[in-house]
């Protein structure tokens, strides 16, 4: 059965970080493209962030640029999402993703063909 189960959200004051990871099961995720999207109340789904499957380049929206850091340990079949200076609007529930495929045009992320998905995993940045 596959599954993507985020974990490590939570409530993070302004300048803080978490570090956010994404377990597969049922499959590889060295074979796919993977990464990250978000959605806040009253907001369209953002991409955040992704690897690509072939040459491993990664990719970051221009919101997070410099700020957060997507990862991959094949071995434990684990994505993470390293989040440094978090801002109040970088709240939102987080998911991670499986696709098939992605653009990526002036910064802007945006994913489609997704595979798979987890429940996400909430993050609230606020004093």
């Amino acid at each position: 059965q596959v599954q993507l189960v985020e974990s490590g959200g939570g409530l993070v004051q302004p300048g803080g970080s978490l570090r956010l990871s994404c377990a597969a099961s049922g499959f590889t995720l060295d074979y796919y493209a993977i990464g990250w999207f978000r959605q806040a109340p009253g907001k369209e789904r953002e991409g955040v962030s992704c690897i690509h499957s072939t040459d491993g380049n990664t990719y970051y929206a221009d919101s997070v640029k410099g700020r957060f850091t997507i990862s991959r340990d094949n071995a434990k079949n684990t994505m993470y999402l390293q989040m440094n200076s978090l801002k109040p609007e970088d709240t939102a529930v987080y998911y991670c993703a499986v696709t098939n495929g992605f653009t990526y045009y002036s910064g802007t992320l945006t994913y489609y063909d997704m595979l798979y998905w987890g429940k996400g995993t909430l993050v609230t940045v606020s004093s």
